[in-house]
């Protein structure tokens, strides 16, 4: 079955860092980007970052600066690496591949909780 799984999440005080990683079970070389979005209780998904197969990445004002997406396409993996962490970062987390803007491969996974609070 082709999916995709996140893991990474967790409980961390604000200003901590936490590393999310995505794993594919198919390879990610042929999609034209990679994302992570993020939903918080009572609001609506959100993008968070984007890598294309290019490399170009792009990010919500809220995390440029803090967040770095990357992938590695021998890994089949996307990895979201969070530093400077603040309450309003907590939500669950979720990736995806795009085979083009807004039109994703796989069906939105359970994701992994982040929390950030102390």
């Amino acid at each position: 079955q082709v999916q995709l799984v996140e893991s990474g999440g967790g409980l961390v005080q604000p200003g901590g860092s936490l590393r999310l990683s995505c794993a594919a079970s198919e390879s990610i070389f042929s999609f034209y980007a990679m994302v992570w979005y993020r939903q918080a209780p009572g609001k609506q998904r959100e993008l968070v970052a984007r890598v294309t197969s290019g490399g170009m990445t792009n990010y919500a004002d809220s995390v440029k600066g803090r967040f770095t997406i990357s992938r590695d396409t021998a890994k089949n993996t996307v990895n979201l690496q969070m530093n400077t962490l603040k309450p309003e970062d907590t939500a669950v987390y979720y990736c995806n591949a795009e085979l083009q803007v807004g039109i994703y491969r796989y069906q939105w996974g359970q994701g992994t909780q982040v929390t950030v609070s102390s």
